[in-house]
């Protein structure tokens, strides 16, 4: 009966320990993008603006993506923001890309279908929202080389009277 217990232990240990390092071999995050992605959920939790700027992630305001969706210049938009609030409005055009998934699963960008040196640009719910400057950190960790950040979000882009959806669809920009 003992050797049948310490068995089973062994066996539960080790199906822990393949479970974790399976886990561990995804997240292919470094300590110091964890890090920050950390940091900006303190930010969130403590109701503070999210940084200014993010190291090699260039900012972007509503008029910059605006004109790029008017002059239909080839770029991916993400939204960063859970399913229910994406699919209760979001800019046009943007793909729905959770902060918390990417978090998870380093691999569902390319997933996605994203390539590491497409344009992409990443937005939330503005500047004391977490979610897009995490992802654009985790994107850049990954090798993307052309990390936009729409830092004031989709509640500056609504305040500006710009187009929004709904629905499960990214839907199309009109001009």
């Amino acid at each position: 009966m003992k050797s049948v217990v310490k068995k089973c232990v062994v066996i539960a240990l080790s199906v822990m320990f393949l479970a974790s390092a399976g886990y561990a071999a995804d997240a292919k995050y470094s300590a110091d993008t964890i890090q920050k992605v950390d940091e900006y959920k303190i930010l969130k939790r403590d109701k503070k603006d999210m940084p200014e700027s993010l190291a090699g992630i260039t900012n972007i305001k509503a008029e910059d993506l605006k004109s790029w969706l008017d002059q239909g210049k080839k770029f991916i938009l993400l939204d960063n923001r859970p399913a229910d609030e994406y699919e209760k409005e979001h800019i046009p055009g943007a793909i729905r890309l959770n902060s918390d998934d990417i978090l998870e699963d380093s691999k569902l960008a390319a997933q996605l279908g994203l390539k590491k040196d497409d344009v992409i640009a990443n937005y939330c719910n503005g500047v004391k929202c977490w979610r897009s400057p995490a992802t654009s950190v985790m994107l850049h960790s990954l090798g993307y080389k052309n990390i936009n950040w729409y830092r004031d979000g989709l509640p500056d882009w609504a305040k500006k009277g710009y187009a929004t959806t709904e629905g499960k669809e990214p839907g199309a920009w009109k001009k």
